[in-house]
């Protein structure tokens, strides 16, 4: 039996909307996943879709991205689904570019928006 799908989620703050409606609708296909979140856009889901079983880190800016790119660096995850806000300064800008960067050296699937997203999940047979 194939390991299940290992997705991290992350959403800015004007993004974590975006990120639970994304997810509520694709809860079938994400419920057989691995899921792993930063804190308050894990929590945005599981209080919104409380059938999916969301591993949450601590929240972005307290160091939840670079505890998901380590997990990148580890091998431990597939594919990541970062909701970036573009028009918001962020503070922990610096963590962002990293994560990304891990990424891309890792050469993982990254979406950073809700269509890139919804094609990956088309791509892995999800309608």
């Amino acid at each position: 039996m194939a390991s299940p799908l290992r997705l991290a989620l992350i959403a800015h703050d004007e993004k974590k909307d975006d990120m639970v409606a994304f997810t509520c609708a694709h809860a079938p296909f994400l419920a057989g996943c691995d899921l792993v979140a930063t804190g308050t856009t894990g929590q945005r889901v599981v209080e919104a879709c409380p059938n999916l079983e969301v591993r949450r880190l601590k929240s972005g800016p307290l160091g939840g991205d670079q505890q998901i790119g380590a997990l990148i660096a580890e091998g431990a995850v597939d594919v990541l689904i970062f909701f970036v806000d573009p028009l918001t300064p962020m503070p922990h800008d610096v963590d962002v570019k990293a994560l990304m960067r891990l990424a891309i050296v890792y050469d993982i699937p990254l979406a950073l928006n809700h269509a890139t997203a919804e094609m990956m999940l088309k791509r892995l047979g999800q309608p």
